[in-house]
């Protein structure tokens, strides 16, 4: 009887004092079902895309939703040749619009947000405030005044009157801003200071390789924006070899209106669109780290 009163005495599980243990995978299965059904919502467009693109135009319409179809190979025969291959003008475009912009956006978002971030001037605050402002600021509400700016200088329907509005992003220095902030130490900027660097050595051979990771998440956002823009270069570009791939692929939706068989057409190439995004943040995801920090420092 003793043995047992103190065996029980001494269980923690009984004692009323101890902390109760939290039992795993309890509570688990709520954010595991909610991540489940987001990443159905995500995906399913995604399968749809698939899935269609291996239909013909005749049985696009007449067939299952989500069942698979043996005509991809004529469609993407069909998407080539069309147009005398103006589907893959329209790809490079987008390629052009979408890494150069991307690419220019990264470097004056990094410049910019280091200079934000470890420089002290008058007006800094006001600045940093203005483009927290500008962040706020839908891209569709000012796609007409950039339109009549360039127009006045004459670079609308030129790649220039695409490429100069993407590479401003206010929301890509606001990153660079946060991110130089905490990856580059003031302690090594000095010494480098100390040692004679100039200001843009500094920038450039110091801070940008320790900005790395976070630039690469600015140029992958700035690079799928410009991307999946429309309505800039609908509204800047009316010559039809200068079309990124979405607004040639509306141009031939419309077509689809008179000739239904183009709408497997567009649907092989809103496929193919997506592949170098898949490619590219394959690609760069090597470059993320889950410390951000740290990953920066032994960059």
């Amino acid at each position: 009887m003793t043995t047992l009163a103190s065996s029980v005495s001494a269980a923690p599980d009984l004692d009323p004092g101890a902390p109760r243990r939290r039992v795993p995978g309890r509570t688990a299965w709520l954010p595991t079902a909610v991540l489940f059904l987001g990443a159905i919502y995500c995906l399913l467009p995604v399968a749809w895309v698939l899935a269609a693109s291996t239909k013909s135009g005749s049985s696009l319409f007449t067939t299952f939703t989500f069942a698979p179809g043996g005509d991809l190979l004529d469609n993407l025969a069909e998407l080539s040749s069309g147009g005398d291959g103006i589907y893959w003008r329209w790809l490079a475009n987008s390629l052009l619009y979408a890494g150069v912009g991307g690419m220019l956006s990264a470097l004056v978002s990094g410049l910019s947000g280091y200079t934000l971030a470890k420089f002290r001037f008058p007006g800094r605050s006001t600045i940093f405030n203005v483009l927290l402002a500008g962040v706020l600021v839908p891209g569709v509400t000012l796609a007409i005044p950039q339109y009549l700016l360039l127009a006045k200088v004459g670079l609308t329907d030129t790649y220039w009157s695409v490429l100069l509005p993407s590479i401003i992003s206010p929301y890509g220095i606001y990153l660079a801003r946060i991110y130089a902030a905490a990856a580059v130490p003031d302690t090594v900027i000095e010494a480098a200071r100390t040692d004679g660097a100039g200001e843009f050595r500094i920038f450039g051979q110091v801070a940008l390789p320790m900005m790395l990771p976070g630039l690469v998440t600015v140029f992958l956002f700035q690079f799928v924006a410009i991307w999946n823009n429309f309505l800039l270069p609908f509204v800047m570009i009316s010559s039809d070899g200068r079309f990124p791939v979405t607004v040639g692929l509306f141009t031939l939706l419309n077509q689809g209106q008179t000739v239904p068989a183009l709408y497997s057409v567009v649907v092989t190439g809103v496929l193919v669109s997506i592949l170098p995004l898949i490619a590219l943040f394959l690609l760069l995801q090597r470059y993320w780290r889950l410390d951000l920090v740290s990953g920066a420092v032994k960059g």
